[in-house]
């Protein structure tokens, strides 16, 4: 059983009015809202998925209640099952998302109703896009659900990590925090009458490192970061209730998103032995946890506990125990200050307490750990001064251990011991945000998780700068040194630095030349990892990551789908290498070439397939989302220095599509072409106009051809670094999903990394003088599904006494709803009251779903009669379901049975 928690947490934050969600007028005033033990925050539905062997075995075997927080319904993904996108595709996935979680014993879901748009790897294009609004919905839905535990994802701009999971993660973390400040959001409590709320324990998904499958993956698992705290939850256990492993429950979730294609997924193996864990990084904690490394932190409620469990000789659940450091980066000789804190339960005493310190081997601590008598409800804290000893940079763990005479605890904080200066390779922008988010959030343990990479064009040169840190308190000089790999020159490789400020820093410019040009390069072996010294020691070892480069001839090819002689002059580019998805089985399964050519402001391709069996043929109506089938995408970066592909210009051509004959017959149709994640989504005819496509397709392959003038492109080509890539996707399916992508200047997620893209120069060319360089503003989705027009939103809001949307709920001032619902032959009269002017979406709902929708405008206050036309029959016990939206803001939901 989960044991309640919430009166410790009260401790922490001033007592508010509790919440009650604003009834209908004339309604009785609705009861507390749903209290939660433990919240999930995702961006899409399915994020959560890989996590629900966990949380279905919490559930049955705790019953502990957890609820997902997703901030948009995936309306910007594919769609393997029809033809539904925006809002309707993310009613579809909404409702694939309640059944999905339903068999991990979650049944509540809330929507943020922000958009989802295309796939990108850019935490700070996903914060423009969602806007300022988002924390404060986390935070209002934290507050009014209350879990002990959040579980969220990876926060960090880790390779190929979708820019709108990073900016979830950051959320979370962001609300852990906040949602326990009253400082924070404070209309929430002065005028909503919500409560501050501090979650007990905080996770992201995952974990760096290794460990073997079977009952002891969580006890081998060993992290690359011996400093984190990650904790398993074996998925091979087996369900009482349902007879099977949790992980092969987890898999039959996983198939319910079938519009993403996952009804294919394979199954999971039968033996336990070959099933792995499901792995969580505690990110921070307000209460005990087990110590890492022991027997109790490899049990499957090593998460809970502390937080709603009470493992054996622990303190009682409800205490509270944290560990602060005055720093987060220590140098050896250099003293900090350690602050350990206790409070017992509210109703429960502690006795007599104590705490000691644990530092790593050769430190030196002084203070006394005395707490005192901790009566119930009572604080105790001691303080003391640490100084390292002479370790070697990294990071370390400094621990506490309480002592009571009602049981034991334990709680740590990881520190960064650092060198008097420190030198690291300047980061790309996206990692540069991320590094001054941490600061700012007060998560520097999260910082550093991503290798500082630099990429560089095959044969080709860049300037790279370190950046030389003094966190000693005097004026320093020095000097900074490189150590390359075999087949990198730099201009120098060692430079001085000079007068350097204590805190300050500086950046010391290397010219960094690729040599030997036949290195491989790509995800075959391109990342060259190298050494910085500073005052001759190592101080960091980042990474050059070499992608492919080419020199563009001019020529003016016909685009009609065959190479002819001569037409294209240059080197074939080899479009063969695996990036994602299943590897190809033979050459003949799929590879590729690639031929270019510039001529009249305009840049020609033709791209040769070879691909033994054709995918889903789409009709050209449906000319979108090419990923589901066989297609060739071209990614063209102006200037070659774009943050994310909102800059930048992407194409996708279908080799082929399918029509219909006079006797209704499907035929072979001609290929089609988009615009996709880019400056500019949409059909190729309205978004790239003068654009020519071309295409031959022949047993065991087919060709590409096109040509794209280049005042398509968002700004100016730079003739000398033009981003480029060229992809191939292929399918050998029939039910509108890939397997497999090759291309060019291949990585995971390259399609949304313009940095990892490889360089083409086009020698001659000039783009005209008044083309600007600037690029314009990008075109980005701005539609979402409202929560107040998702029947299922709506009926959980009425279940569980949350407002629909993270949004607040209306005042009793400006609320409606509906009071009462009359059958009629083919239509249902519904009675509404409000207190203001607003707007009701009806839904008439039944077993088998929605039977008809309306939604009116509520002039002002008092009692309005509308009817709801039906498109079937009802069966069984039918109801409406309203959602309120209150011209103030506020949102509300109501449900009345139909008579």
């Amino acid at each position: 059983m989960v044991v309640a928690v919430c009166t410790a947490v009260l401790a922490l934050v001033p007592a508010s009015p509790a919440l009650a969600t604003q009834p209908a007028p004339g309604q009785a005033r609705s009861s507390t809202p749903v209290d939660l033990d433990a919240l999930f925050v995702g961006a899409h539905p399915d994020d959560e998925a890989s996590t629900l062997s966990t949380l279905g075995q919490w559930n049955e075997e705790h019953h502990v209640r957890t609820g997902v927080v997703t901030v948009t319904r995936g309306e910007g993904g594919g769609n393997a099952v029809g033809p539904e996108e925006g809002p309707a595709l993310g009613l579809l996935r909404e409702s694939e998302e309640r059944a999905a979680v339903a068999r991990g014993g979650v049944r509540e879901v809330f929507n943020l109703d922000d958009v989802d748009f295309y796939y990108t790897v850019s935490a700070p294009l996903t914060d423009q896009v969602w806007g300022g609004d988002t924390l404060e919905k986390v935070v209002r839905v934290v507050r009014q659900t209350r879990p002990e535990i959040l579980l969220t994802m990876d926060p960090a701009p880790t390779p190929g990590n979708h820019g709108n999971h990073q900016e979830a993660a950051r959320l979370a973390i962001a609300a852990f925090y906040a949602a326990g400040d009253p400082r924070a959001f404070p209309e929430q409590i002065t005028r909503e009458g919500l409560r501050p709320f501090a979650p007990l324990r905080l996770f992201t998904g995952g974990g760096r490192g290794t460990s073997q499958t079977g009952q002891d993956c969580a006890a081998t698992f060993r992290p690359a970061n011996p400093a984190q705290n990650v904790y398993g939850v074996w998925s091979g256990r087996t369900s009482a209730s349902q007879g099977k492993t949790w992980a092969a429950i987890e898999r039959e979730a996983q198939r319910v998103y079938a519009s993403q294609g996952w009804a294919v997924f394979p199954d999971v193996p039968t033996d336990p032995a070959r099933l792995g864990c499901d792995f969580f990084t505690q990110v921070d904690a307000r209460v005990p946890f087990p110590e890492p490394g022991t027997a109790a932190a490899a049990t499957p409620t090593a998460i809970l506990d502390g937080a709603l469990t009470r493992a054996a000789g622990a303190v009682p659940v409800g205490t509270l125990l944290g560990l602060r450091t005055s720093a987060f980066d220590v140098r050896p000789g250099a003293a900090f200050k350690i602050e350990v804190t206790a409070t017992a339960p509210p109703r429960e005493p502690l006795g007599r307490s104590a705490v000691t310190l644990r530092v790593p081997p050769g430190w030196q601590v002084s203070g006394s750990g005395d707490l005192g008598r901790l009566s119930a409800g009572r604080t105790g804290s001691a303080t003391f001064t640490v100084t390292p000893g002479q370790d070697a940079p990294g990071r370390v763990r400094v621990a506490a251990t309480l002592a009571t005479e009602h049981g034991r605890g334990y709680t740590d904080r990881q520190v960064e011991v650092s060198p008097a200066v420190r030198a690291v390779q300047q980061p790309l922008p996206q990692v540069a945000q991320y590094e001054k988010w941490t600061g700012e959030v007060g998560v520097p343990q999260l910082g550093g998780l991503v290798t500082r990479v630099l990429t560089l064009p095959s044969g080709g040169s860049r300037q790279v700068g370190v950046v030389v840190t003094n966190v000693s308190d005097t004026t320093r000089s020095g000097t900074v040194a490189v150590d390359l790999p075999a087949g990198f020159t730099a201009d120098r490789t060692e430079a001085p630095y000079r007068d350097l400020a204590a805190g300050a820093s500086t950046t010391v410019p290397f010219t960094v030349t690729n040599s030997d040009p036949t290195l491989k390069t790509s995800n075959e072996g391109g990342d060259y990892a190298y050494t910085i010294s500073v005052d001759g020691a190592v101080a960091s070892r980042p990474a050059l990551e070499l992608v492919p480069a080419t020199s563009v001839p001019q020529a003016t090819p016909s685009v009609d789908g065959v190479a002819g002689d001569g037409e294209y002059p240059g080197p074939a580019l080899d479009l063969s290498r695996l990036w994602e998805g299943t590897a190809c089985s033979s050459a003949a399964d799929c590879s590729g070439t690639a031929r270019l050519a510039w001529g009249d402001d305009t840049l020609y391709l033709l791209v040769e397939v070879k691909d033994d069996v054709l995918g889903t043929r789409l009709p050209a109506s449906d000319c979108k989302r090419h990923w589901r089938t066989d297609s060739v995408e071209v990614a063209l970066d102006p200037r070659g220095g774009s943050e994310n592909t909102s800059t930048t210009f992407k194409t996708a051509v279908l080799p082929v599509t399918a029509e219909s004959d006079v006797a209704g017959s499907a035929t072979m149709g001609p290929p089609c072409y988009e615009r996709d994640a880019d400056n500019r989504q949409g059909p190729g005819e309205q978004t790239a106009p003068g654009m020519r496509v071309a295409s031959k397709v022949t047993p065991g392959g087919y060709t590409v051809e096109m040509s794209i003038p280049m005042k398509l492109l968002p700004g100016a080509v730079d003739p000398a670094h033009l981003g480029l890539n060229i992809l191939v996707y292929d399918s050998d399916t029939q039910d509108k999903t890939g397997q497999t992508r090759i291309g060019w200047s291949t990585w995971g997620g390259v399609q949304g990394d313009p940095y990892r893209w490889g360089v083409a120069t086009l020698p001659g060319y000039q783009p005209p003088p008044d083309r600007p360089t600037t690029p314009p503003d990008p075109v980005i989705p701005d539609t979402a599904l409202s929560s107040l027009d998702s029947p299922q939103s709506l009926e959980q809001a009425v279940r569980v006494h949350v407002p629909p949307a993270g949004a607040p709920a209306a005042r009793a001032s400006e609320s409606g709803g509906v009071v009462s619902a009359t059958r009629g032959r083919d239509s249902v009269k519904v009675t509404l009251r409000a207190s203001a002017r607003g707007s009701a979406h009806l839904f008439v709902r039944d077993g088998q779903g929605t039977a008809g929708s309306r939604v009116v405008t509520v002039p002002g206050k008092g009692t309005t009669t509308v009817t709801v036309p039906l498109t079937r029959a009802l069966t069984g016990e039918p109801r409406v379901v309203a959602g309120w939206q209150a011209t103030g803001g506020g949102t509300a939901a109501s449900q009345v049975t139909v008579r």
